[in-house]
Protein backbone atom coordinates (compact mmCIF):
# COMPACT_ATOMS: atom_id res chain seq x y z
CA UNK A 1 0.00 0.00 0.00
CA UNK A 2 1.17 3.20 -1.05
CA UNK A 3 -0.20 7.09 -0.10
CA UNK A 4 0.63 9.93 -2.18
CA UNK A 5 -0.59 12.75 -0.52
CA UNK A 6 -4.46 12.31 0.86
CA UNK A 7 -4.42 9.21 -1.95
CA UNK A 8 -4.09 5.29 -1.22
CA UNK A 9 -3.02 3.14 -3.57
CA UNK A 10 -3.59 -0.51 -3.32
CA UNK A 11 -3.03 -3.24 -5.66
CA UNK A 12 -5.26 -5.79 -7.02
CA UNK A 13 -4.05 -8.24 -4.39
CA UNK A 14 -4.52 -6.59 -0.97
CA UNK A 15 -7.71 -5.46 -2.16
CA UNK A 16 -9.12 -8.75 -2.91
CA UNK A 17 -7.16 -9.81 0.38
CA UNK A 18 -5.32 -12.39 -2.35
CA UNK A 19 -9.06 -14.30 -3.07
CA UNK A 20 -10.28 -14.39 -6.64
CA UNK A 21 -13.94 -16.01 -7.73
CA UNK A 22 -14.91 -17.50 -4.57
CA UNK A 23 -15.50 -20.83 -6.47
CA UNK A 24 -19.47 -18.67 -6.99
CA UNK A 25 -19.81 -20.67 -10.84
CA UNK A 26 -19.81 -23.59 -8.99
CA UNK A 27 -22.59 -22.69 -6.49
CA UNK A 28 -24.58 -21.87 -8.82
CA UNK A 29 -23.98 -24.84 -11.41
CA UNK A 30 -24.80 -27.72 -8.22
CA UNK A 31 -27.65 -25.51 -7.48
CA UNK A 32 -29.27 -25.75 -10.54
CA UNK A 33 -28.45 -28.89 -10.81
CA UNK A 34 -29.81 -30.04 -7.80
CA UNK A 35 -32.85 -28.00 -8.36
CA UNK A 36 -33.85 -29.68 -11.80
CA UNK A 37 -33.23 -33.26 -10.11
CA UNK A 38 -35.56 -32.43 -6.91
CA UNK A 39 -38.24 -30.87 -9.62
CA UNK A 40 -38.00 -33.88 -11.74
CA UNK A 41 -38.20 -36.70 -8.94
CA UNK A 42 -41.17 -34.55 -7.81
CA UNK A 43 -42.56 -34.34 -11.41
CA UNK A 44 -42.23 -38.26 -12.01
CA UNK A 45 -43.09 -39.86 -8.83
CA UNK A 46 -45.88 -37.79 -8.84
CA UNK A 47 -47.53 -39.19 -12.66
CA UNK A 48 -46.02 -42.68 -11.10
CA UNK A 49 -48.37 -42.92 -8.43
CA UNK A 50 -51.67 -41.08 -10.07
CA UNK A 51 -54.08 -42.93 -11.17
CA UNK A 52 -55.93 -42.77 -15.16
CA UNK A 53 -59.24 -42.85 -14.20
CA UNK A 54 -58.86 -40.19 -11.75
CA UNK A 55 -58.10 -37.81 -14.44
CA UNK A 56 -60.85 -35.71 -15.85
CA UNK A 57 -60.42 -34.93 -19.46
CA UNK A 58 -62.64 -31.87 -20.80
CA UNK A 59 -62.22 -33.22 -24.09
CA UNK A 60 -63.37 -36.10 -26.62
CA UNK A 61 -61.70 -38.40 -28.18
CA UNK A 62 -63.15 -38.97 -32.01
CA UNK A 63 -61.86 -41.23 -34.27
CA UNK A 64 -61.83 -44.99 -35.38
CA UNK A 65 -63.56 -47.13 -32.60
CA UNK A 66 -65.01 -43.84 -30.70
CA UNK A 67 -68.56 -43.76 -29.41
CA UNK A 68 -70.59 -41.44 -31.60
CA UNK A 69 -72.66 -38.82 -30.13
Amino acid sequence: MERFGEETHVTTTEASGGVKNHGVRYVLMFSLLIAIAVLSLVWITGAWHSKADDVERPYRIQGAGAETG
